[in-house]
């Protein structure tokens, strides 16, 4: 065995202990027989929880709330972060430093307290709901709606598409503008024929990971959405605590995981495809 290899195992060990091995233990879990009076036989195997996911409307009707969901928050997060990160880069120093901070700063704040936060300000006596009162207006029911879930995911999941963004704005060479620019290019054309194909790569990658964070997200729909507006990972966690039904647990939760891989597989051939295209490759 080479040494590169050598020096890399302990990272392997490491990675499928932590990822690997608790996702092989799931998928296995997601096959054993329940029993409420026994609870999980393991030694006994079934595809009856799979069959149930799939005959059961109810379970296609939380996937797609928490897809299209998860699809509105990317969206947002793109049309929000892209230019964020474009003004980002455009900025001197201190205040790019500065701004930067500010971005980063809610990361280390917990997501529950978050949740929280925003749940102050949209609830019924909310301080949103104090404002349109104020202005003589009658109160709206805000909280345990998707819009609170959707504008809660896209603060929390902002950084995420703001960050690959600037990175690759960053090895955009600004002299390349100015040319465009002194050739005659309006600063539309430059935006589209300059700048957005080279931070694409930016785009993509904080596409991906908003969309696989928002719809794995927990937190902000158990707090948010209340009991009816339900996504995946909270009837995951019902079925787990609630039910106490591991297997079927497993089983949503397995399913969310392929799904979500064949959507981001899909739209990663698909933009890698437009971005190898725009560029003549």
């Amino acid at each position: 065995m080479s040494r590169g290899y050598l020096l890399s195992l302990p990272a392997l060990v490491l990675f499928s202990g932590l990822l690997v091995l608790p996702l092989l233990m799931t998928l296995v879990l997601s096959f054993n027989v329940f029993d409420y009076q026994v609870g999980v036989k393991a030694d006994e195997w079934t595809f009856a929880h799979y069959l149930s996911l799939f005959s059961d409307a109810y379970f296609y009707e939380i996937f797609w709330r928490t897809f299209w969901i998860s699809a509105l928050v990317t969206l947002l997060c793109v049309v929000i972060g892209v230019p964020e990160a474009y003004i980002l880069s455009r900025m001197g120093t201190p205040w790019r430093s500065i701004f930067l901070i500010l971005i980063l700063a809610p990361l280390l704040i917990s997501v529950v307290v978050r949740a929280f936060g925003w749940s102050l300000l949209l609830g019924a006596d909310g301080i949103v709901n104090q404002l349109i009162q104020a202005l003589g207006g009658r109160p709206v029911k805000l909280l345990y709606t998707p819009f609170a879930v959707v504008i809660a995911l896209v603060h929390v999941m902002l950084p995420f598409m703001i960050i690959p963004v600037w990175t690759s704005l960053q090895k955009l060479d600004p002299s390349a503008e100015q040319a465009a620019l002194s050739l005659g290019a309006s600063q539309t054309t430059v935006m589209r024929k300059i700048v957005l194909p080279q931070v694409m790569p930016g785009v993509l990658s904080g596409t991906l990971i908003v969309f696989g964070l928002a719809a794995s997200s927990f937190a902000i729909p158990g707090l948010l959405g209340g009991r009816r507006l339900k996504m995946v990972a909270t009837v995951v966690y019902d079925q787990y605590l609630s039910e106490l039904n591991w297997p079927m647990g497993a089983t949503i939760a397995v399913v969310l995981l392929l799904v979500n891989l064949l959507i981001m597989l899909s739209w990663n051939r698909m933009v890698e495809g437009r971005y190898k295209k725009s560029l003549g490759v």
